[in-house]
């Protein structure tokens, strides 16, 4: 029997808890690459497309080779060649459009799971549109983040005539958080998901993804990064029996009400989870 978080037939809605500790978690290319934040009340945020990244590489990671966990988007790689494939691989002509949506619906999992544009530029083969049934929100930090910018230096120069110039050093800086605990929303639609004929083994790869992506994903520039929490919210039919918000508010994270924190020992007794009066048709599933 299939468990209630890995079927696809069901309405899936979750709560995410991401921290950051001596890091940057989502620059803004904007801003000169700061963290993220509200301008208003100084939270920090970290954007839906920044996630989904790290998910389709750490999903990229465990099943490469495996039909149909291809990745449409790719860091360095055009989109146009791809949804040509459709049409070669498959004898198509121009106007196949459905036939090659199709093709690209089963073949690549990011199109399967996130859905995709793929009637870029002027190609007259096209693929149409994908919606997807898996939806993230940006996650926002719980209290307000204190986005701080170290100077750092290196000791190789970048020109040799910088070099016989005397000059050993070379300046920059790095932004960085010295801690923030984000929490984030996802939603998964049971009827879209039909649709793109996701399977359970399609949402195993994700939890897995989303429990596993940044043990994948280091970097310098982000410091130490977690997933802290993940509960699932699996509704009986496909269509969702009580609204996201509702289950949501099940899930508190009570705030310090500054921006002093410095470690995840400062929130874990601050979370809360009822699971009292479950409503009646949806299974309450902790994955983290």
């Amino acid at each position: 029997m299939t468990a209630a978080h890995l079927d696809p037939a069901r309405k899936h809605d979750f709560v995410f808890l991401i921290d950051v500790k001596d890091g940057n978690p989502n620059g803004d290319p904007d801003a000169g690459g700061m963290p993220r934040t509200d301008p208003i009340t100084s939270q920090g945020f970290i954007t839906d497309v920044a996630l989904k990244r790290k998910i389709r590489n750490a999903v990229t990671l465990f099943h490469q080779g495996e039909p149909g966990f291809e990745m449409y988007v790719e860091e360095g790689v055009a989109l146009n060649p791809k949804i040509q494939r459709a049409y070669h691989e498959n004898d198509l002509k121009e106007g196949d459009t459905a036939d090659a949506q199709q093709w690209m619906i089963r073949n690549f999992y990011d199109v399967r799971l996130f859905g995709a544009v793929m009637s870029v530029g002027d190609q007259k083969k096209h693929a149409g549109k994908a919606r997807g049934p898996m939806q993230l929100t940006f996650s926002r930090s719980v209290d307000p983040i204190t986005p701080l910018e170290a100077g750092i230096t290196r000791v190789a120069p970048n020109k040799p005539e910088d070099l016989a110039k005397g000059k050993v050093t070379e300046m920059g800086n790095k932004h960085y958080v010295p801690y923030g605990l984000y929490r984030g929303h996802g939603f998964y639609s049971g009827a879209l998901g039909a649709k793109a004929g996701v399977t359970p083994d399609d949402l195993a790869a994700f939890w897995h993804a989303m429990t596993m992506m940044f043990d994948h994903d280091r970097a310098a520039s982000r410091g130490e990064m977690a997933l802290r929490a993940l509960y699932v919210f699996s509704h009986e039919n496909a269509y969702g029996l009580v609204p996201a918000h509702k289950l949501f508010d099940r899930i508190r994270v009570k705030p310090l009400g500054h921006s002093e924190a410095r470690s995840w020992d400062e929130y874990a007794d601050r979370v809360t989870v009822d699971e009292d009066g479950m409503p009646d048709g949806v299974k309450f599933t902790p994955l983290a």
